[in-house]
């Protein structure tokens, strides 16, 4: 195509613009076109805007039922719990206590033996009939009231398995009914009130009267005849057997036949290393027989530095007593009180524990004592001189922050114990008056979540051992040994000693 050729269509088509727009019929048709062509575009959008709007919508109700109808969690969980990794960046709650049982965890298995009734309610009825309070049984037991004394652990851990299971606020145990059901069987004789029923024990003599008279021996005879009758006893032969003896003396005539089991005991000052170890039984605080003090923490009302009050004259171990005594008797701002247990001088023992810095616990005829207890619950700092004591709840409870420790032979040392409890500062006292204020919960057994749980949780950590020991008692051959062997644990062998 030529130059000239594009020049004349190009004046053409500039010539038809014109004249169309000069055009009003052209106009108008024009305008029909523009009119059109708008009504299309408009039917457009709405389309658009409608499908957005439905694509909202499917949107919305995707989230709904994917949140709240096919969510995997339940419908108690928190809405957080749909989202772990915000969790695992954000959390609102306080750390849990990893020695407090957790009311969603695994609890174990209680069945208590419905034993006769001379080995529970009887043993009360006995040591009131004893005392001139009851004339004979009675029938409604709910009237009974077990004496008050500082070795009732059997009463309450008894009492406790008695409640409704909604009563049982944060217990590491469950009653059972079925003993088919049960991890542990526990055996709730009140041993240690059967060993006290008689003011005077029988002197053996003989004599009409001696026959009617209350006998803990038979007693503990005649339980051990029962319980051998039982099937569950027999099944494992007592390694998932739980008995309570907290008096140190209590079933000493039968220990060796129940010694497979868990002993709840307050030390190990009368039972020997087969019989009895730290790994397998449980350490049990006495009850203490003072009032709880329920001030602050300070030493401006605390006037003594050191108070003792308690028989000054025992047996054994307890003799390191009467030298204390001769050692600190003069000492100024030191009070040292021979008094044996009566209503009156626990109200002067609760005077002196409250008004003094520290409390003085040598060792009985045994290495514990409820004196130890007392201290505890009096914010009173425990100086223990007893060398081979045993202290219940050591899991949970450092007793170095709490106690002061001394041997006996640097006890004995004139003039030693005064100059180390006088170098103590007071910021020093107020700490130890702080962690006692912490752990006395520990020790009172009428706590809802005191001494009780914590010695149902002492019982549930032997489960793992007890399980271990049926399983090797069943595979292993009958044998006879000239010495204990490896199951007997005992603490200690080193043979070390420590104070300050």
């Amino acid at each position: 195509m030529t130059y000239h050729h594009h020049q004349h269509l190009h004046r053409k088509k500039t010539s038809a613009s014109t004249s169309a727009i000069r055009s009003p019929q052209l106009y108008h048709f024009n305008a029909g076109i523009t009119t059109v062509t708008m009504s299309k575009m408009g039917r457009k959008s709405l389309i658009l805007k409608r499908a957005l709007a439905a694509s909202f919508v499917l949107l919305a109700l995707y989230a709904f039922f994917n949140t709240f109808i096919l969510s995997p969690f339940s419908p108690n969980s928190s809405p957080d719990d749909a989202n772990p990794s915000l969790n695992s960046r954000i959390s609102f709650s306080e750390p849990e206590d990893p020695q407090r049982f957790h009311p969603n965890s695994k609890r174990v298995k209680v069945f208590m033996y419905d034993l006769p009734r001379k080995f529970t309610h009887g043993v009360i009825e006995s040591y009131a009939m004893a005392r001139g309070g009851l004339k004979g049984p009675v029938d409604d037991v709910s009237k009974l009231k077990y004496p008050g004394n500082q070795h009732p652990a059997e009463w309450y851990l008894f009492s406790d398995l008695m409640k409704d299971e909604k009563e049982r606020i944060g217990s590491p145990v469950v009653r059972v009914m079925d003993p088919e059901m049960a991890d542990l069987f526990y055996v709730p004789f009140f041993s240690s009130l059967s060993l006290v029923v008689n003011p005077i024990r029988p002197n053996g003599g003989g004599g009409g009267l001696e026959e009617n008279v209350y006998s803990d021996e038979e007693m503990q005879q005649s339980l051990i005849e029962w319980l051998e009758g039982q099937v569950y006893w027999k099944r494992n032969k007592g390694w998932d057997h739980v008995f309570i003896c907290q008096d140190p003396n209590a079933l000493y005539k039968v220990v060796d036949r129940i010694k497979n089991g868990v002993m709840l005991v307050s030390d190990f000052g009368r039972l020997r290393p087969d019989q009895a170890s730290l790994v397998k039984d449980v350490i049990l605080p006495y009850s203490h027989r003072i009032n709880t003090f329920n001030g602050n923490v300070g030493v401006e009302s605390r006037k003594s530095l050191l108070f003792f009050m308690g028989n000054r004259y025992r047996k054994e171990g307890g003799k390191i007593r009467d030298m204390l005594f001769q050692i600190l008797e003069n000492e100024q701002d030191v009070v040292m009180k021979h008094g044996a247990q009566s209503r009156e001088s626990r109200r002067a023992a609760t005077q002196g524990m409250h008004t003094s810095k520290f409390c003085l616990h040598p060792a009985g005829d045994t290495p514990s004592a409820c004196r130890l207890f007392d201290a505890i619950v009096s914010l009173c700092v425990p100086v223990i001189v007893s060398d081979h004591i045993e202290l219940p709840f050591e899991d949970v409870i450092d007793y170095r922050k709490i106690a002061i420790f001394v041997d006996s032979t640097a006890a004995l040392k004139q003039g030693f114990l005064i100059k180390l409890l006088r170098a103590v500062t007071i910021e020093r006292i107020l700490a130890y008056q702080q962690e006692l204020k912490k752990v006395k919960h520990y020790f009172e057994y009428e706590d809802p979540d005191g001494t009780v749980n914590e010695i149902w949780r002492q019982v549930t950590l032997k489960l793992p051992l007890i399980k271990l020991m049926i399983n090797r008692d069943n595979r292993l051959v009958k044998r006879d040994l000239s010495q204990p062997d490896c199951a007997c644990l005992c603490s200690n062998q080193s043979g070390i000693t420590n104070t300050l």
